[in-house]
């Protein structure tokens, strides 16, 4: 039987952007208390460029040369991180997120990926690309009244700017759901054309 595993593809954040995402996340928990929200761990928060799913042990080799091939085209660039946003709405959030700025650098190396790893069999997203970093996600059986007040909560909240971060690699994540939550590991790292050895 062949192996099967859920991995993405995503890039890595700096130390001090993952610490600063802790220190934002710490202080939505604690003013938010009880409400249904899981909150990600903050090292456990990426960068995605494309969410793949159910993967064959087979397929790792073809994933690892897209990336290759997609990285090399492209020089290292910035992103900065900082605002606060949810999808879909302040009115049903699902999603709480920090927003992402990039260059087009970013856009061309996910619709990159996105392209390549389509003839592969995996599933394009028919909404544009959007970069965000998933910092909570609003339990499915929130009532309307929990809806309301996590929506109440995170209109009042201001996130300003926490930083840049030098983007070098693209990396190929597995991911394992163990009881104390996910757990990713690195599968392959591919890296920009100008990035430090």
């Amino acid at each position: 039987m062949k192996a099967v595993f859920r991995a993405f593809i995503a890039i890595d954040l700096s130390e001090d952007i993952i610490l600063r995402i802790r220190e934002t996340s710490s202080g939505l928990q604690d003013r938010m208390g009880e409400l249904p929200v899981r909150w990600i761990p903050a090292e456990n928060v990426h960068l995605t460029l494309k969410f793949l799913g159910d993967v064959s042990a087979t397929n790792v080799k073809r994933l690892a040369e897209i990336i290759r091939r997609v990285s090399l085209a492209h020089e290292c660039f910035e992103i900065s991180v900082g605002s606060l946003g949810v999808y879909p709405n302040m009115r049903l959030p699902r999603v709480i997120w920090l927003g992402v700025e990039a260059p087009q650098s970013l856009y061309a190396i996910q619709r990159g990926v996105d392209q390549e790893t389509s003839r592969l069999g995996y599933e394009t997203k028919e909404q544009d690309f959007s970069p965000h970093l998933t910092i909570g996600r609003v339990s499915r059986g929130a009532d309307y009244r929990e809806l309301k007040a996590i929506g109440d909560s995170l209109e009042a909240e201001t996130v300003g700017f926490l930083g840049a971060a030098r983007v070098e690699r693209v990396n190929l994540y597995r991911s394992d759901l163990k009881p104390t939550g996910a757990e990713y590991s690195v599968m392959y790292s591919g890296s920009l054309a100008d990035a430090k050895a």
